[in-house]
C-alpha cells in the first residue's frame, strides 16, 4: 500500500507512477476515518514532499494518530519528493515511525518541480526546468520500483541493513538539524496568507484545502491555524490571488501537476 500526502501534485504524481509499476493501492492523506487504512500489499510505502529538509509536520502528526492494523509487523519505505535535495529527512521520518513502534527501512528521493515560494530567494522553476524534472522522473521511478521489488522479495524482519538512495545535498546535518527546526517554528505560520486584489471570490482555495483550513467570509478567503503549509491554495488559484506577506510578489505558480490534487 502507498500512503501519500501531496500539496501541489508532485508527490501524488510519483505515487500514481509507483502504483502503476507495483500494483499497490494508494491512500491519500488526510483520510476521513483513520481506521480505513488496511494494508493489503504486505508493505507500506510512504510518499511525501520534503519540507525544508525534514518531513511535513502534518505528516508527523498523522503518523502519530493513524490506525493501521499490523503496521508494526510490516516493512515501511519512503519515497520523498524534493526540488533539489533532502538533507536527512529520512532520519526525521524514521524517528516519527519509531514512536509508534514501526520500522522505517529503505528510503528514496525524486527531484520534482520546486514549489516553495514563501521566502525571499525561493521561487518556482522555469517552466522548461519543471518539465524536464517531470520527464526525468520516469526513469528514476522505474529504478525505485525495481529496487523495491528486489528489497521486498528478499525481505526479512531480522535484516537491519537498508539503503538510503537519496540526494542529501551539502551540509545535510545543518539543514535538517538546524534549519528544519527553525523553519517549523518561525516560517510556517498561516497568518500572513491573504487574498490580493485579483481575488474573484471563486472559493477554489477553500474547496481545495486538504485540512479545510480556509473559509470564505464575505466572499474573501480567511485562513485559520490548522494549516499543512502545503501551498496548494497558492498554486491552485486561477488568478494568482493568494499572497503571503510581500514574499510572493512577482513569483510564479507551479501548475503542471496541480490538477491531480483537485480529484
Amino acid at each position: 500500500m502507498i500512503i501519500c500526502f501531496s500539496g501541489t501534485g508532485n508527490s501524488l504524481y510519483v505515487a500514481n507512477e509507483l502504483s502503476a509499476r507495483l500494483g499497490d493501492d494508494i491512500v491519500s492523506l488526510p483520510v476521513d476515518k483513520p481506521g480505513e487504512i488496511r494494508p493489503a500489499d504486505g508493505r507500506i510505502i510512504w510518499v511525501f514532499p520534503v519540507y525544508s529538509w525534514g518531513i511535513p509536520p502534518v505528516l508527523k502528526k498523522w503518523i502519530s494518530r493513524l490506525n493501521i492494523p499490523g503496521a508494526h509487523k510490516l516493512p515501511h519505505f519512503a519515497v520523498m519528493t524534493c526540488g533539489d535535495d533532502v538533507g536527512k529527512t529520512d532520519e526525521t521520518w524514521r524517528t516519527a515511525l519509531s514512536h509508534r513502534g514501526w520500522i522505517g527501512r529503505d528510503t528514496f528521493s525524486v527531484q520534482m518541480p520546486n514549489t516553495y515560494v514563501m521566502m525571499k530567494g525561493f521561487d518556482v522553476d522555469p517552466i522548461e526546468v519543471a518539465q524536464q524534472k517531470i520527464e526525468a522522473s520516469g526513469s528514476r521511478i522505474d529504478h525505485i520500483a525495481e529496487m523495491l521489488r528486489k528489497i521486498i522479495s528478499n525481505f526479512s524482519p531480522e535484516n537491519d541493513v537498508y539503503i538510503n538512495d537519496l540526494v542529501r545535498g551539502r551540509f545535510a546535518g545543518i539543514k535538517t538539524g538546524i534549519i528544519y527546526p527553525w523553519f517549523k517554528r518561525f516560517a510556517m505560520s498561516p497568518k500572513p496568507f491573504f487574498a490580493n486584489e485579483e481575488c474573484i471570490s471563486c472559493g477554489i482555495c477553500a474547496q481545495s484545502c486538504p485540512l479545510g483550513n480556509i473559509k470564505m467570509v464575505d466572499g474573501r478567503p480567511q485562513w485559520s491555524d490548522n494549516c499543512a503549509f502545503c501551498l496548494r491554495c497558492y498554486h491552485i488559484c486561477p488568478r494568482h490571488a493568494v499572497s503571503y506577506t510581500n514574499a510572493t510578489a512577482g513569483k510564479g505558480q507551479s501548475r503542471l501537476l496541480i490538477d491531480l490534487v483537485k480529484k
